[in-house]
């Protein structure tokens, strides 16, 4: 087989990938704006899945979704999307820190956070929403663990999801509390293509962590979440607002 047509794509890529060119070209024909565009990425999409080559892993150098460093790191460097946010909340880090490191809390403020199962040891397993309603798991590891200062989690070898993060509490200025920065790399299925597709769909990474600080600012300080978003009042964390610094593709 030529290198042009070899297969570098692992199975669930496959099916991510035909089963989002399909929804997204059915999501084409109903619209005019922009449909035609939406029309060829669809089709790319569909061509990926049924012939599982994609030229996007030949240009970055990667086979599958695993790019260089893939067998150490959960995220290669050359793939993927990396998020930032940050905001502060009006309690200790102890209180904060705790809600964290228990995992099975997550969902109650991130809402397209299924479930979190814990399993032995620092591992879990997570069940998250995708675009289009589409279920994704992975299972993950704590591999840092500062009490009160740092949790940093990365998702195992063959997950569904390749996906690591870090969450950090600092005291916050003028004792007002803890200031709570995220960060959140990943790559979806379907890996490059497949993250212009979620943001077609309406979801992108740095909205959805920006909602999910401001619900768990919510949950702590009054033990409740309100349906309504963040307002935008304020400057960034000092103000309590959630800030995205920077999304990186």
């Amino acid at each position: 087989m030529s290198p042009q047509h070899r297969i570098n794509m692992n199975l669930a890529d496959r099916w991510a990938s035909t089963l989002g060119g399909v929804a997204l070209l059915f999501s084409a024909m109903r619209r005019r704006s922009g449909s035609k565009w939406a029309a060829l990425i669809a089709a790319e999409l569909i061509r990926r899945g049924v012939t599982g080559h994609s030229y996007a892993y030949d240009l970055f150098g990667t086979a599958g979704t695993v790019g260089q460093g893939g067998k150490n790191v959960s995220v290669p460097y050359q793939v993927g999307e990396h998020a930032r946010a940050a905001i502060t909340i009006a309690k200790p880090r102890s209180v904060i820190y705790q809600f964290w490191r228990d995992f099975q809390n997550l969902p109650r403020v991130m809402e397209h956070l299924v479930s979190v199962e814990p399993r032995s040891g620092t591992r879990s397993h997570w069940v998250a929403e995708g675009p289009a309603g589409k279920r994704v798991a992975w299972d993950a590891e704590i591999h840092n663990d500062i009490p009160e200062e740092l949790i940093a989690w990365r998702s195992l070898p063959d997950s569904e999801v390749q996906t690591a993060g870090s969450v950090h509490f600092k005291d916050a200025p003028g004792g007002r509390g803890t200031e709570v920065i995220v960060h959140m790399k990943y790559n979806p299925p379907a890996g490059l293509i497949g993250a212009t597709v979620a943001k077609l769909a309406g979801r992108n990474p740095e909205g959805d962590l920006e909602n999910g600080l401001f619900r768990l600012k919510q949950y702590l300080e009054t033990g409740e979440i309100a349906t309504a978003g963040p307002q935008p009042h304020g400057d960034g964390v000092a103000a309590g607002k959630p800030v995205i610094a920077e999304v990186l593709t």
